[in-house]
């Protein structure tokens, strides 16, 4: 009788012990999958699928305006998106239109026109239509400047003709500026002495006298132009008003401006003239919800952008210029904000 008494004991011991562990195991295991779950949860950070885990941003040169801003970009999406996010160094606007096309890249800096180009497949893109390319917003003007100087008596865009004028880089955005205005006076770059040299090389020649004027188009103040003012009076030629409205009118990537007062030193009163916009573009594929955020990141975070361009970039005049079709997501984010192109 003692002896079963034992066994029962010894047996109620063993039953609870395994009970225990069993309760002991089910609670850790229920422990491991809360784990998990916050695990999965932060890895997911209640974030979207986007369907992309890297996200590049084409900009230009490191000296240039367009990779520091495309820096600041890269930090504002991937926060807001949870993306891995960068900004890589290119030749800047043509090149990045090559790289939207081979779907290198997914958002790219350019300038109005030649995404404008680039959609139609003309100019330096002549046949080469780059089909996967949309709007996404406007940022800041890229001026045209008709760069000369006091002595050299130019002060009317007919002027130009029969003088040595640098009208920008073979194939570059500012050779079609050149062409694109002077046929808004009946003229043509075999009118002049037309030259093909970079911003540095014109205003040189320009202080040297071995040409008489050039065509910039680069934010203002312009740092070669700069560097002329500093050792000559600067003449910035204005653009007739109905000119304006003409080219305007013909080619709708461009935008009036004002190259104010005080811009370079010697130049005392206003100038008017015409912009193409610095802008961004994404790829057609990219989602409508992806590029949305990315919208809605940069245009309500200008204030985390360190680049002085930041306080131009501005939600109202976003679709200015625009010139190719906006992506949907974008488009989105500008009609909630009530936003039209000027």
């Amino acid at each position: 009788m003692k002896r079963k008494s034992l066994f029962l004991g010894a047996a109620l011991i063993i039953l609870l012990s395994i009970f225990l562990t069993a309760c002991g195991g089910s609670q850790k295991e229920g422990e491991n999958n809360s784990g998990s779950n916050k695990g999965t949860e932060k890895a997911e950070g209640g974030k979207k699928d986007y369907g992309i885990k890297f996200l590049s941003i084409a900009t230009g040169g490191t000296g240039g305006t367009y990779y520091p801003l495309g820096g600041n970009f890269a930090s504002i999406i991937q926060d807001a998106t949870g993306i891995d996010s960068n900004a890589v160094t290119s030749n800047a606007s043509a090149e990045n239109m090559a790289l939207i096309k081979k779907e290198e890249v997914e958002v790219a800096f350019t300038q109005t026109d030649i995404a404008t180009y680039a959609s139609e497949g003309t100019m330096m893109f002549n046949g080469e239509k780059v089909e996967n390319v949309r709007g996404l917003g406007t940022l800041y003007p890229e001026t045209i400047q008709i760069v000369t100087t006091a002595k050299s008596g130019i002060k009317s865009v007919e002027d130009l003709k029969g003088k040595s004028v640098s009208v920008g880089e073979a194939g570059s955005g500012t050779r079609a500026n050149a062409e694109q205005i002077l046929e808004m006076y009946g003229l043509t770059v075999d009118d002049l002495k037309a030259r093909n040299l970079s911003f540095d090389d014109s205003t040189t020649g320009i202080q040297d006298g071995t040409i008489d004027a050039a065509f910039i188009t680069a934010g203002t103040p312009t740092g070669a132009v700069e560097g002329l003012a500093a050792t000559e009076d600067v003449v910035i030629v204005p653009i007739d008003s109905d000119k304006i409205d003409s080219l305007i009118e013909k080619y709708p990537y461009y935008a009036k401006e004002t190259i104010g007062a005080g811009t370079y030193p010697s130049i005392k009163d206003d100038v008017e003239t015409v912009a193409v916009q610095a802008m961004l573009v994404v790829r057609s594929d990219l989602t409508d919800d992806l590029v949305y955020d990315i919208t809605k990141a940069i245009f309500e975070n200008t204030d985390k952008i360190g680049h002085a361009k930041g306080k131009l970039i501005k939600t109202e005049n976003a679709l200015n210029g625009m010139g190719i079709e906006i992506h949907p997501g974008a488009k989105k984010y500008f009609d909630e904000k009530g936003v039209s192109a000027k």
